[in-house]
């Protein structure tokens, strides 16, 4: 699970970057601080750059792009496809906390990274915004799928935006059994069968963006997500874990 929380801080920002009149290409740097929930794999510092593309139809922001079907004052619809960085090396699993959860490490897999393809549609007014999306993996990976529903309520404070957001993302057997269970191979090998089947991942967080010096914007993010009793008692999860706090902080400049 490397990047599930840098995935997480990058489509929450870009969203509320979206927001925005913005300028049609941004390019920036940012950084990701992850608390990874898988057995040792610790805190991960994770700097990359900014891109992002606006048009009448097509864009694109950090990870994630897509074509609106549908845009109406209030409501858009979206076809999207999306980078998954929920993966992790064997190699990136803390041997003795595994040992601990009672799994050799030499006999796990690695967990790949993905890419989903979707529909999200988005509902905007007085009260606030409510994001709804589906994806799936389209490269065979988990061959799983990922429901999200999200509201939040974007504040204007000056030149800053901020918009607390809470929601919960909902994961299919397949691909909550791919991330957080034990494969058929390594089973084989010995290691205990381990399958979570679909699971609710409850998340709450704050997004914020302030523009400055012309084009310049800052964009930051905090968050944190809450493991069900199914995913945090996974022998590939860190004992008596049961969630992560990520935080992202950029800088980007449109063109």
């Amino acid at each position: 699970m490397k990047h599930l929380f840098l995935l997480a801080t990058l489509i929450a920002t870009s969203s509320l970057a979206s927001a925005q009149q913005a300028p049609r290409w941004g390019l920036g740097v940012g950084a990701a601080v992850s608390d990874s929930v898988y057995a040792g794999e610790g805190t991960r510092v994770t700097p990359f750059p900014l891109v992002s593309y606006q048009g009448e139809r097509f864009y694109w922001r950090g990870i994630s792009g897509g074509a609106h079907l549908v845009k109406r004052k209030g409501f858009s619809l979206d076809a999207t496809l999306s980078a998954r960085f929920d993966g992790i090396d064997r190699d990136d699993f803390g041997a003795p906390e595994l040992a601990e959860r009672g799994i050799d490490r030499a006999l796990l897999e690695d967990r790949d990274d993905a890419f989903d393809l979707g529909l999200a549609g988005s509902w905007s007014g007085a009260l606030g915004q409510l994001d709804l999306g589906v994806k799936g993996d389209i490269t065979s990976t988990s061959k799983g799928y990922e429901a999200n529903l999200t509201y939040s309520y974007p504040v204007q404070w000056g030149a800053m935006r901020i918009a607390p957001n809470i929601g919960v993302a909902h994961l299919s057997k397949k691909l909550a059994n791919y991330y957080y269970g034990t494969l058929p191979e390594e089973v084989a090998r010995g290691v205990a069968n381990y399958q979570p089947g679909s699971a609710a991942v409850a998340r709450i967080g704050i997004d914020v963006m302030r523009p400055f010096a012309g084009n310049w914007v800052f964009i930051g993010n905090v968050g944190y997500r809450k493991l069900p009793t199914k995913l945090s008692d996974s022998p590939l999860v860190e004992k008596d874990k049961d969630g992560a706090v990520s935080a992202f902080i950029g800088f980007s400049r449109g063109f």
